[in-house]
């Protein structure tokens, strides 16, 4: 299935049809995606008297409480409630699902103190743009065993707080990366990107996400797509997500 849509008095075709699914599942076990020391996702029927809520154990049927953390379990998308003293929810937050968007691939720079970053200078290299609604950015070498890393505890690579600057002039609104965050993971709480991108506490963009820890296949070729990013509908600053691409031509 095809769609044609206009953005910016540019037209576009989508072909709906061949879905990239940016997501990563979540899965139950001793190896799962996850950082910041979340406890592990998982699920336990509930049993109440004679009912039992799940059909391996004898139920009629499956019903499962749910244990995760979005914020540490798998794809998530957060706003800027995550570092507000106010209230702000993803829910309230992101109204729009649908958007152009760039993936770009980087291979972070090496630092003396043996920390791996993503430089303002790659940024720039890559987004040429002179306005851009949504970036997704794929980090290299793109292993396999992202979709299986316990991240914690490992200082992962992770943004300039220039580079983010530059994307908000670039008018980026949301930010998607294979990263667990896009601050250190030990910063003394000083959260300079993520700071840096919602404009936190001075002109607060409460319309803006950012998604961590998605995973861009790697036959996927950088470009430009057409974004689906969906959420579940969370009164709180985050949710687990599901991004997905899907191929445009212009016309």
């Amino acid at each position: 299935m095809k769609i044609h849509f206009q953005h910016n008095s540019q037209q576009y075709t989508a072909d709906l049809s061949k879905p990239i699914d940016l997501s990563q599942p979540l899965i139950e076990g001793p190896v799962q995606t996850k950082c910041f020391y979340a406890p592990d996702y998982k699920t336990e029927p509930v049993i109440a008297g004679d009912f039992v809520g799940s059909t391996q154990m004898g139920g009629i049927l499956n019903f499962l409480n749910v244990t995760i953390n979005p914020h540490g379990n798998g794809t998530h998308t957060e706003c800027v409630g995550h570092i507000a003293k106010e209230k702000y929810t993803i829910n309230k937050a992101l109204k729009n699902f649908h958007f152009i968007t760039k993936l770009i691939s980087v291979t972070p720079t090496k630092l003396d103190n043996g920390d791996f970053l993503i430089s303002k200078a790659q940024i720039e290299e890559k987004v040429t743009e002179s306005q851009l609604d949504s970036i997704v950015i794929r980090t290299l070498p793109n292993e396999i065993a992202k979709q299986q890393k316990n991240y914690s505890g490992t200082n992962p690579t992770y943004f300039d707080h220039d580079g983010i600057e530059f994307l908000v002039k670039k008018g980026v609104k949301h930010l998607l990366t294979d990263l667990p965050s896009v601050d250190r993971e030990e910063d003394e709480g000083k959260l300079l990107s993520h700071h840096a991108f919602w404009q936190y506490p001075d002109k607060p963009r409460k319309d803006c996400t950012i998604t961590e820890l998605i995973y861009v296949p790697s036959e996927t070729p950088d470009g430009i797509y057409l974004l689906n990013l969906q959420i579940a509908s969370f009164e709180i600053d985050v949710s687990p997500s599901k991004p997905v691409l899907y191929s445009i031509t212009g016309t």
